[in-house]
């Protein structure tokens, strides 16, 4: 009876596979399957936010609050992998291994690397705004005590606002843990040759990233651009801090440009190059 599992060396080399096939990709299919990618990431996202409305301190203890966000968000991986679709916080790994091996040209991870970042984010930015506000998702209103609050526009806003608070060097180096974990997760999925080995391979390090609060800039652009919809309609004000109805798009872009940038290290670094370093290096792969 055959294996259902790769080894990490023969792993390392279905990613350079991978690259080539990425390479050759026709644009307009990166296009389709990079607003994919956003939109599954986004839906974890929105999933996240909905399944953990309400649960605060002192009922709940941080920590587990974490675990509920973190455990129902690795879906959008989940879609991601198994579905299909161009994710650029994976491609920071996949395209990596394609350059140092060959099977992909600088050219190529760059294309790859701008096309999945900026259409990740037209998908996150159409669940954010069509499927999760405009359809009245977020902005539903709850009476409690004969007074009308809006709990899920005040959750948006809540994991928004920290975000943007985040200096340059915070946001960073969340964004190198995040990436690192994220990439182990595809790598662990790419091992497995079954189903749920694969969906098992996705959830533990995912759930790990969302739980530990690291930062990925993929699910950043829904969280913030949910945050910045929310704002503008004045709802979250209602039962909310203040101080946290201050998202602005000068803020998403001032957390994405820093988690990006520690995206790209953790992917194309810790995973991408030092996988290639210990397995494949000094090797011809056909």
């Amino acid at each position: 009876m055959g294996s259902s599992f790769k080894s990490p060396a023969d792993t390392a080399k279905a990613m350079v596979g991978i690259a080539g096939t990425k390479q050759n990709s026709s644009i307009i299919n990166t296009i389709i399957l990079s607003f994919f990618a956003g939109a599954y990431i986004a839906f974890g996202g929105l999933l996240a936010e909905i399944v953990t409305t309400g649960m605060a301190a002192p009922e709940f203890p941080a920590g587990l609050v974490k675990l509920f966000f973190g455990a129902v968000f690795p879906v959008g991986l989940m879609l991601v992998v198994i579905a299909g679709s161009e994710l650029f916080t994976g491609n920071n790994m996949y395209m990596t291994f394609g350059v140092l091996t060959g099977k992909a040209t600088a050219g190529g991870l760059v294309k790859n690397w701008v096309v999945s970042w900026v259409f990740n984010f037209v998908g996150a930015l159409f669940v954010a705004y069509v499927l999760a506000t405009a359809t009245g998702l977020m902005t539903a209103p709850t009476v409690v005590n004969g007074t009308e609050t809006f709990p899920f526009a005040v959750k948006a806003v809540s994991v928004a606002a920290p975000k943007i608070k985040l200096g340059f060097t915070e946001a960073l180096l969340r964004g190198i843990g995040c990436n690192w974990l994220v990439c182990l997760a595809v790598y662990l999925a790419i091992a497995s040759d079954d189903i749920i080995g694969k969906i098992l391979g996705i959830w533990f390090p995912i759930m790990a990233f969302v739980a530990i609060g690291f930062e990925h800039s993929i699910a950043n652009m829904f969280f913030l651009t949910l945050g910045v919809f929310m704002g503008e309609r004045n709802i979250a004000a209602a039962g909310a801090d203040p101080n946290l109805v201050t998202i602005t798009w000068q803020g998403v872009f001032n957390n994405l440009i820093p988690v990006t940038i520690g995206n790209i290290i953790g992917g194309a670094i810790f995973v991408g190059f030092l996988y290639w370093f210990v397995y494949l290096r000094g090797q011809k792969i056909e």
